[in-house]
């Protein structure tokens, strides 16, 4: 059946329900404010770089030898840097060489195959060469060095009847090193307050890791007091920060606050990371006269 709320009840309803709940579960969708670059996405700048630059090497050899380049493709040597590796698929779909964790799918055709979250990656990077010579795909890949499947972006160049490829991940923090952060950001609160927030928005405070970042608020005058990725927010009314929707995202926060001293929201927001708007999760907590919260992105 269908129902139609107004956007002023839909709000009344939501703040009800959170002052009921010791928790905050929220699906707003919110645009972070473009900001000054971190070390995350200086790191993601370079891998995308060396990632690029193995494919031209590759590139360049298989021009001048074809086919007997997969040799040097799957053997550990100069088609490996570190996590990055070439891999070659024909264009009807058979993976033909590797030098990493597809090596395993040399000979299979791999057309039909699903990343970890049940993208077929493979098919959509044969439909792009089908119409480019070059391009990128994006998917999940189990990244050996932490165990687990992450975001990976792959570069490609189709010559002839092959695509050449190098991928690299890109860095994801876990719920566990968000609660972490979150717990030393509560501690150095505490400790000294003053000197948390000017760590909170210092690039070397650390308290800025990838995708990983801690704002606070000041939860009598509802400003930003820290925003470790958008400092030109500090001293602004955090109350009139909304999504799409124009739901207020810190408002709920505080609201949350009244009857406990933690919860959670879930939105979307700007990964400083991947520039990309995502899913994010956000545990936050009553720390004297503030509002301290750190997010992590679950897309």
């Amino acid at each position: 059946m269908g129902i139609t709320v107004s956007a002023k009840l839909k709000y009344l309803l939501k703040i009800l329900a959170l002052v009921a709940s010791t928790s905050v579960l929220s699906s707003a969708y919110a645009e972070e404010p473009k900001q000054s670059a971190v070390a995350g996405s200086e790191a993601v700048a370079k891998d995308a770089q060396r990632a690029q630059e193995l494919l031209a090497k590759a590139v360049t050899a298989y021009r001048q030898q074809g086919d007997k380049a997969f040799a040097a493709f799957n053997a550990p040597g100069e088609f490996v840097d570190g996590e990055l590796y070439v891999w070659v698929l024909s264009t009807d779909g058979v993976m033909l060489a590797s030098g990493g964790s597809s090596s395993a799918l040399i000979g299979r055709n791999v057309t039909n195959m699903r990343d970890a979250s049940g993208a077929p990656f493979f098919a959509e990077m044969l439909e792009k060469a089908k119409t480019a010579k070059a391009g990128v795909v994006e998917y999940r890949w189990l990244n050996r060095q932490h165990n687990k499947p992450e975001r990976k972006v792959t570069h490609f160049q189709k010559i002839g009847e092959r695509l050449l490829a190098v991928g690299y991940y890109i860095p994801r923090a876990t719920p566990e090193q968000a609660m972490a952060m979150l717990d030393r950001a509560v501690a150095a609160v505490k400790a000294d307050p003053t000197k948390a927030v000017a760590d909170f928005n210092s690039l070397n405070g650390g308290f800025i890791e990838d995708d990983l970042y801690v704002f606070a608020v000041d939860l009598e005058e509802g400003k930003f007091r820290a925003h470790g990725v958008s400092p030109r927010l500090v001293g602004t009314n955090s109350y009139k920060l909304t999504d799409r929707n124009g739901t207020p995202i810190v408002r709920l926060m505080v609201d949350a606050l009244r009857n406990t001293d933690r919860g959670e929201l879930e939105y979307a927001w700007r990964n400083p990371v991947t520039r990309q708007v995502e899913n994010k999760h956000t545990m936050f907590r009553k720390v004297g006269d503030m509002l301290v919260g750190v997010g992590y992105y679950v897309r």
